[in-house]
């Protein structure tokens, strides 16, 4: 930035994200919210997380984690070094930066929600301070940052600020900063480091973009700036996309490949031995996850918009929401081999996480299977180490408790749901009537009483 455009409101801020003095807000503790923190403080930031959910700020700072894949020693280790919880949103006064990291999910009509971040934006405006930065991390459609939170950021604040205006606008005193930089966090990764993957900034103007991009600077390897908020807005939705669509091909194949008498995953292996043009992905039994069985019906949502329908998109979406249905459909064959009718019949689910070895439920296929096999007659029970109960969700209300993997004979069906290294699969191949497996996850297993699907 020039000199004309570093005013004595951004300067201080500028010069304090540098040196990592700045005191960061972090809006929504969880997934996303919570890891962002503990880079921040651990990096040398002052960090302070709020929530609306006081269970989760009391677990904080009680030094408790309540994200199986972060322990507790690093809540405390974070803890020690100033980081702090509140639920108290007049606090964020003091803050440098303000990130929000909070849920977009879609409605019940497939449409984008945004009440997560209205209500957000609604409750950060009165507190909003001349020269303090905002962040929006939430997946969404390209537009949300200047549509939708600027507006309520303008509208709510006590103060009379406005964002600061395009670039060759002068800087005015009661002006704030506004960026979109979309989280990218990989639960259940644990090949690259968080800091390893480059943080992408978009400014609604040119300084906004400076301090959006040195305060991620500051933890990240490097920033990777786009010129607009719309454009970082995209990126997300075309990273997303670009994995929904090519799991809904191999969901597709796999389909196929099973009426054809052919191992899908046998083929996707040689084929992945191919070093250029070519990168694996997997099926499975639908998709979980808070962005990727979400972000297509965002784009698709937006596109309407501007009289473009995209067809490709949701193809991929509605391919991949079909495959419960056809897991169930597998399993209701399989039982039929062995005699035995789905409806009345005992399921012993295996994992209800949307992928192995986190204990993340957001939009699992796993809840939509316990559904539809409920409404096909089954009794259904689960097993999975991550969840010991299953409340009351947005879309889910089964209360239900895991259950021990014992005596699995009393099972008519085992259905490997999601493939957690933790389970003996050879054990439960060997002790059960019949095993489904939606995940591959017996590959090398060769018995009479399991299905591959």
């Amino acid at each position: 930035m020039s000199a004309t455009r570093v005013s004595s409101l951004s300067a201080p801020r500028l010069e304090r994200l540098k040196n990592r003095s700045a005191a960061i807000g972090i809006i929504g503790l969880g997934y996303v919210g919570l890891p962002l923190s503990m880079l921040l403080a651990e990096a040398g930031f002052k960090v302070t997380g709020f929530d609306i959910d006081q269970k989760k700020v009391d677990s904080l700072m009680a030094g408790k984690s309540y994200i199986f894949r972060i322990p507790s020693e690093e809540i405390e280790s974070i803890r020690s070094k100033g980081f702090t919880a509140t639920a108290d949103f007049s606090k964020l006064t003091d803050m440098d930066a303000i990130i929000l990291c909070v849920p977009t999910p879609l409605n019940e009509h497939h449409e984008p929600d945004m009440s997560y971040i209205v209500d957000t934006a609604k409750m950060i405006a009165p507190w909003l301070q001349a020269g303090q930065l905002v962040a929006l991390e939430s997946t969404t459609y390209p537009g949300t940052t200047e549509e939708v939170l600027i507006p309520l950021l303008e509208a709510g604040n006590k103060q009379g600020l406005k964002v600061q205006g395009p670039e060759g606008e002068p800087a005015e005193s009661g002006v704030f900063y506004v960026a979109f930089s979309p989280e990218r966090e990989d639960p259940g990764n644990t090949t690259t480091a968080r800091h390893n993957i480059p943080k992408v900034v978009g400014g609604h103007e040119p300084i906004a973009a400076e301090l959006a991009a040195t305060l991620y600077e500051g933890i990240f390897t490097r920033a990777v700036r786009v010129s607009t908020t719309q454009a970082a807005e995209m990126t997300k939705l075309l990273e997303n996309i670009y994995r929904c669509v090519n799991i809904a091909l191999v969901n597709e194949m796999k389909v196929l490949a099973l009426r054809m008498g052919i191992d899908i995953w046998e083929v996707i292996d040689a084929a992945a031995t191919k070093p250029f043009g070519f990168q694996a992905f997997y099926p499975g039994p639908g998709l979980g996850g808070h962005c990727i069985p979400i972000d297509p019906f965002y784009l698709s949502w937006k596109a309407k918009e501007f009289g473009f329908h995209t067809r490709f998109i949701e193809l991929a979406g509605e391919v991949n929401e079909a495959m419960p249905e056809f897991v169930v459909a597998q399993v209701a064959k399989a039982l039929n081999k062995h005699k035995k009718p789905l409806n009345g019949a005992k399921v012993l689910m295996l994992g209800m996480s949307y992928k192995k070895d986190i204990d993340d439920l957001r939009e699992s296929p796993s809840l939509t299977l316990i559904e539809l096999l409920r409404d096909e007659g089954a009794e259904v029970v689960y097993n999975d180490p991550y969840h010991p109960t299953v409340g009351r969700g947005r879309k889910y209300n089964l209360n239900m408790t895991s259950t021990p993997l014992e005596n699995l004979g009393q099972y008519d069906c085992v259905l490997i749901a999601t493939d957690h290294t933790d389970y003996d699969y050879a054990r439960i191949v060997k002790e059960s009537q019949l095993v489904v497996d939606s995940r591959n996850a017996t590959k090398g297993i060769q018995a009479d009483n399991l299905v591959r699907c």
